[in-house]
């Protein structure tokens, strides 16, 4: 007698989902399912029918295959519109000053601005301003700070009231609290020229910090 074996478990999936003629492939997964499961129940044996077991089991397999094909249709959909969002906030960026991992700040103007990424609140913050040779230029005293990114400003004086040149320095930071040293990141200062739209990241061509994908930056000014 002729018969045909039962589908059952992953050879099941796999026969639903294998490529086969191009009027087969325009068939959605339940023509396939219903396709397969007809043709197992013309061809089945007499003595040893389809239980309600197998039918029960290739019907949640169809369903499991239809669902995840429309959740990642779905997770595509909200990829794409995270992406254009994400590049329309990057264009706005332009001409706005960002925070970012670095230890250097440009002075231009008599005016100069980083930050600094606190783990907990500090009693005291104290930020020194450093020269060509490493010597310290300025001091500015921060005070107290809370936790988190913390924005700063400098004059562009040094610690005797000279006029510093106008130029790239660098600086460090540190932070106390009930007298024990804190960590500190330093972040330098970027002023936004132009956007390079990354598909997965865009990047932000700054003056003084080059060029920085979006998702390094801590804080817009």
């Amino acid at each position: 007698m002729a018969t045909s074996p039962v589908a059952t478990g992953n050879s099941f999936l796999q026969t639903l989902t294998q490529p086969t003629s191009s009027q087969a492939k325009s068939q959605t997964l339940e023509d396939k399912f219903m396709t397969l499961l007809l043709t197992q129940v013309r061809n089945q044996d007499p003595l040893n029918p389809l239980d309600n077991t197998q039918m029960t089991s290739q019907l949640a397999q169809i369903s499991t295959v239809n669902g995840i094909d429309k959740l990642n249709t779905t997770v595509q959909q909200m990829s794409a519109s995270f992406l254009a969002a994400q590049q329309l906030q990057a264009g706005s960026l332009i001409g706005r000053g960002v925070l970012s991992q670095g230890n250097s700040i440009a002075l231009a103007g008599g005016k100069a601005a980083g930050g600094l990424i606190l783990d907990q609140p500090a009693d005291d913050v104290l930020v020194q301003v450093l020269g060509p040779a490493g010597e310290r230029l300025a001091t500015i005293d921060l005070g107290a700070r809370s936790a988190g990114v913390n924005a700063f400003t400098w004059d562009g004086k040094s610690d005797g009231g000279a006029v510093v040149p106008d130029g790239t320095y660098a600086f460090q930071a540190n932070a106390v609290r009930a007298n024990q040293k804190l960590s500190v990141q330093t972040l330098g200062y970027g002023l936004v020229q132009s956007v390079t739209l990354d598909p997965s990241n865009p990047v932000l061509n700054t003056i003084g910090l080059g060029a920085v994908p979006i998702s390094n930056i801590k804080q817009i000014l």
